[in-house]
């Protein structure tokens, strides 16, 4: 009887001590979505200034938002910068990721150390070293300019991201092709690259976030005829206070999660064709 009531009173604390543990945990998810749920009601604000709650409800600052040519420029210039700077950092960084998954050769650990460095230097001295050295180029204020800062913040990314997915794939079936007389090149495109499609994907996703999202950077290199959203964002919070900046700052916490689904929903489709694989290998 000790012994059962010892039980039940260890089972009555271990209850309590988990649902504190999730109650703190939800107080702290409510404290991070707090600031995005007061953004997301600003933009809707019938009024002129940035207040909470908001006078009423209005779209009159999406339209403003859409009508207003900066705005929409910096869009355009953000998604064009963002697509190529996807496509760049996923060549680059996924060739990078094979050699750092397939290769044996020294310094590979001290290779990819330093491909993870943009992501250790912080940010404000990046910036600097890329505007001093961008200035020689002639390489502000232009797209190829930002196109090159952002793929090199972008890359230790895709990294990140493309090693583990290579490695999850068999070498075995590489060998098998180049045993059966495909290349190296064409083993890559019609046996590697498939099966790494939704890590390539999930990185791609990334890149073009990292590439939207940032701030710093584009604050150096931006100029008078190119800059990108987020600085767009900056100058209006330093010079223009109004509810304009709630929407555009909305459309960027939508587009944001977005790409977080798509890149988890491509994590989750590379998770059920490996299983499924591992499943076919089985019955065979």
């Amino acid at each position: 009887m000790a012994e059962l009531a010892f039980d039940g009173e260890r089972s009555v604390a271990e209850r309590a001590r988990r649902a504190a543990l999730l109650a703190f945990a939800w107080c702290v998810v409510c404290f991070l979505l707090a600031p995005n749920v007061i953004v997301v009601g600003m933009s809707f604000s019938r009024g002129s200034t940035l207040e909470f709650p908001p006078q009423g409800f209005s779209l009159r600052w999406y339209q403003r938002y859409l009508e207003t040519p900066g705005w929409i420029e910096a869009t355009a210039t953000s998604l064009l910068v963002g697509v190529a700077t996807a496509a760049l950092s996923v060549a680059i960084g996924g060739l990078a990721a094979y050699a750092l998954a397939r290769g044996r050769f020294r310094g590979r650990e001290l290779g990819q150390a330093l491909i993870l460095l943009p992501i250790i230097v912080p940010h404000l001295v990046v910036a600097i070293a890329l505007y001093r050295l961008f200035s020689g180029l002639g390489l502000t204020g232009t797209y190829a300019g930002f196109v090159l800062a952002h793929t090199m913040l972008a890359t230790p990314f895709v990294v990140t991201i493309m090693v583990p997915t290579i490695r999850s794939i068999d070498p075995a079936l590489e060998h098998a092709a180049i045993g059966l007389g495909a290349g190296r090149l064409q083993t890559l495109r019609r046996v590697t690259i498939p099966l790494a499609l939704p890590g390539i994907v999930s990185s791609a996703l990334f890149a073009f976030l990292v590439s939207f999202d940032e701030l710093l950077v584009a604050m150096f290199l931006s100029g008078p005829f190119v800059a990108t959203l987020p600085k767009k964002l900056w100058d209006g919070v330093r010079l223009e206070i109004e509810p304009t900046l709630a929407a555009v700052s909305t459309l960027l916490i939508v587009l944001t999660l977005a790409i977080l689904m798509a890149a988890a929903l491509a994590r989750m489709w590379g998770s059920a064709r490996s299983a499924s694989r591992e499943r076919a290998a089985r019955e065979s």
